[in-house]
């Protein structure tokens, strides 16, 4: 059975960072690419970032390049993601997600090529 755990959510200020982290058990980890999604209230799931299972090809958002980075530590069989320079529209649950598929570079933007899904964990950023 595949787990997703995210984790290093909390509140903070406006400017402030935060890396969350993704743990990942019931799946080759070293063959999964890994992707990072929002979903603040009352609006869709957004695409933030996403990794491919070696590390070297990453993507980032437009709404938050410059800001935020995302990495991996196959030993560890975890995910990150690190969040500089916070604003308040970055408030929202973050969820990190695998496709079903092992060896994908690129699963795409969309929620629906990511098979396997964590249970999130809240960013809230006050101004």
């Amino acid at each position: 059975q595949v787990q997703l755990v995210e984790s290093g959510g909390g509140l903070v200020q406006a400017g402030g960072s935060l890396r969350l982290s993704c743990a990942a058990s019931g799946l080759t980890f070293t063959s999964a690419a890994v992707g990072w999604f929002r979903q603040a209230p009352g609006k869709e799931r957004e695409f933030v970032a996403r990794i491919s299972w070696t590390g070297y090809s990453t993507f980032i958002a437009d709404s938050v390049k410059g800001r935020f980075t995302i990495s991996r530590d196959n030993g560890q069989s975890t995910a990150y993601l690190k969040m500089n320079s916070l604003k308040p529209e970055d408030t929202a649950i973050y969820y990190c997600a695998a496709p079903a598929g092992e060896f994908v570079v690129d699963p795409g933007v969309a929620p629906s090529a990511y098979k396997h899904w964590g249970q999130g964990t809240q960013v809230t950023v006050s101004s």
